[in-house]
């Protein structure tokens, strides 16, 4: 929902466990940078036996009042630690009831970012468990999407940004993205063109690789005028982009992607470099779409 000034706020999804706050810390930092308000959203699940006290059974009204206090106590201790961190940004809060997917992907129709935290759970959990949003928030979201791992470390100097190139319109909206997102810190930004040899090789691999340095040149080609202050490093490495992209993150501000690249199906809303790198950054990693 778009502020009464016209602003969109940030939204960012509150977890129980009151230590894992790097999504709220990255999501409170990000809107007073660019001034804008933050919603904390907490998504009360289904009532588990955990709400079940002595022998009687409680009714569905009682494990609903115990899961909306358990709910506003969780979003009172999230304001505050905001207030504490950010003191000039403006806070709101929403308790939803539902899947968290669905909630924050309806969250993302009119706000201008959605934050959530990742804990690196196996393949396996975060393909296929109820609870994964990361994946299926990133794949449908028309905003912005950050992940922030648990735990994450900056230690390089000086700060950069990261950004995966790959000449389609999804990787030239993240340039811009990334190219922003660099000058609000005043840190240095690296472009990446990773490219992956086919299977069964390729005639001409310096023609290849000048064709991946044509590409990449054009695609950052005028973003430097607009934001003359960020500092460029671009590159082409032979490699595999998941790789590259997640060793890149390990001590930058962020890594920003595109939802899809070159070589995505129709049918497929998230490509295979996305999902790895969502999956493997060691920094908050930002999806955007097209």
């Amino acid at each position: 929902m778009t502020g009464a000034d016209g602003r969109r706020p940030i939204v960012v999804g509150v977890d129980p466990d009151p230590s894992k706050r790097p999504a709220p810390a990255w999501a409170a930092d990000e809107a007073d940078r660019r001034g804008l308000p933050l919603r904390l959203v907490h998504v009360q699940g289904v009532p588990t036996g955990g709400y079940r006290s002595g022998e009687a059974r409680p009714s569905w009204e009682e494990w609903n009042r115990a899961l909306h206090g358990v709910g506003d106590q969780v979003l009172k201790e999230a304001v505050a630690f905001v207030e504490a961190r950010q003191p000039t940004v403006e806070v709101s809060t929403l308790l939803a009831e539902g899947e968290s997917a669905w909630v924050l992907r309806e969250e993302a129709r009119s706000v201008f970012m959605v934050v959530v935290g990742s804990w690196h759970l196996s393949r396996r959990r975060e393909l296929f468990t109820s609870a994964s949003v990361v994946l299926p928030l990133s794949a449908h979201a028309s905003c912005q999407v950050a992940v922030v791992p648990e735990p994450w470390h900056v230690t390089q100097e000086p700060p950069y940004f990261v950004v995966g190139v790959d000449g389609s319109a999804h990787s030239a909206v993240a340039v811009d993205v990334a190219f922003e997102e660099a000058a609000l810190r005043g840190a240095h930004l690296r472009a990446l063109y990773v490219w992956h040899p086919p299977l069964l090789g390729i005639l001409d691999e310096d023609a290849a690789v000048r064709e991946c340095r044509r590409v990449l040149s054009e695609t950052v080609a005028g973003r430097t005028a607009t934001h003359p202050d960020v500092e460029l490093h671009h590159e082409v490495v032979r490699s595999h982009p998941v790789q590259v992209l997640t060793e890149a993150s390990e001590h930058a501000l962020g890594l920003v992607v595109g939802t899809r690249g070159h070589g995505g199906f129709t049918g497929m809303l998230l490509g295979s470099v996305s999902q790895g790198v969502l999956h493997h950054a060691r920094s908050p990693a930002i999806t955007v779409p097209v």
